[in-house]
């Protein structure tokens, strides 16, 4: 049985193991680049097991079966669901997967019958045990993007990006990242105001999704389709009509019935190895920038009362595609103080365009005004 530890900045911790080597390589893949993910042979603490079988898989299934099961949307698959006290078990049929939590011990049990599904279902659910940790904790998840300086101490100063969606948070933190700062996150980041009145920062490790448009306006649509036509795969939950498409050189948006985009996604690890993008593990907050894309503008500073938002802040009853079907997360907490430290910063509005260079240099005076 192989097993990792998997560890953020502030010391929460979750281990996930499994007889097949795809689950623990995948969770150290997933999380290395952002918090620490280690081989262990200890198992103690809140521990994710993830494994192919088959006959597991079906007694669980019976379980639920027999239970008094609600069937809810999770990951994009419908999912039933029975609780029996302190016991949780649930079945995905169209994805052969079944889950187990076991609150009094602190075990996830996840049985299926694909390595990638399994694997897929276990890093999701390790961060999702850690994301209670850290909310119970008094951390806070921002829908933000977040780059930071590179100070010796690995805890940079950190400039968070705020904005409704399309705002351009995504570009700034991408855009900036490009011009030597370090990643730390490009949608939501974990924050929470320390003892001594500081905004800390930590990642929200995921798999990185960018649009065709900004792949290519930030001039690295060559350079994935490069990587990927030569034999490197990018991750696994990818849909094959962007890996085709890329494949082809095309990079006309892709959508889904939805009507939301089909985005190209590489491993955490990627933005580093194929994109040249430093990543942050933690970093304190000296300022926040407003942006907003304006197509044909001309890219400016801007005065900006925005402020920090209720609508910043993710938590359970925002989340539309992991709803918490197995109570893992605490009572959601009062994010009155650290809304008011976060505006308490120094802040700065901007307008870009869809012109790369011009938005680079108005985001490095932006970002020279807040942390010099």
């Amino acid at each position: 049985m192989g097993a990792v530890r998997i560890t953020t900045a502030d010391g929460q911790a979750v281990t996930v193991t499994s007889t097949t080597d795809t689950v623990p390589n995948w969770a150290t893949r997933y999380f290395g680049s952002w918090w620490s993910a280690e081989p262990t042979t200890l198992i103690d603490g809140p521990t994710v097991s993830a494994d192919l079988d088959e006959a597991e898989l079906m007694a669980l299934a019976n379980v639920v079966e027999q239970g008094n099961a609600d069937t809810v949307e999770y990951a994009g698959a419908e999912i039933r669901v029975a609780r029996d006290g302190q016991l949780v078990t649930a079945v995905q049929e169209n994805r052969s997967l079944a889950y187990r939590w076991d609150e009094e011990w602190k075990l996830l049990r996840i049985v299926g019958t694909d390595e990638t599904e399994i694997a897929t279902a276990a890093a999701r659910l390790a961060r999702e045990l850690l994301r209670a940790q850290l909310l119970d904790k008094d951390w806070a998840i921002l829908h933000a993007s977040a780059v930071t300086s590179a100070d010796g101490d690995g805890d940079g100063a950190t400039i968070l990006t705020l904005g409704d969606k399309g705002a351009g948070k995504t570009t700034t933190a991408l855009t900036l990242a490009r011009a030597g700062r370090q990643l730390l996150a490009n949608d939501r980041v974990f924050a929470r105001v320390d003892e001594h009145g500081v905004v800390q920062v930590l990642p929200w490790p995921s798999a990185a999704a960018f649009g065709f448009g900004l792949l290519d306006a930030l001039d690295l649509f060559e350079t994935v389709r490069t990587r990927l036509a030569s034999g490197e795969q990018m991750h696994p939950t990818q849909h094959q009509k962007v890996t085709d498409a890329l494949l082809a050189g095309r990079r006309e948006p892709l959508w889904k019935a939805n009507g939301k985009e089909l985005k190209p996604q590489l491993w955490p690890d990627q933005l580093t190895s194929w994109l040249s993008m430093p990543l942050a593990t933690k970093g304190h907050a000296v300022g926040i920038l407003y942006p907003q894309i304006t197509a044909c503008a001309a890219p400016r500073l801007t005065e900006s009362s925005r402020g920090v938002q209720p609508g910043d802040f993710f938590d359970e009853t925002t989340e539309d595609r992991y709803p918490d079907i197995f109570g893992l997360l605490p009572t959601p907490g009062d994010h009155t103080v650290l809304r008011e430290h976060l505006d308490a910063l120094p802040h700065q509005g901007l307008v870009m365009s869809h012109d790369p260079a011009a938005n680079a240099t108005i985001l490095k005076e932006a970002v020279t005004r807040l942390a010099g």
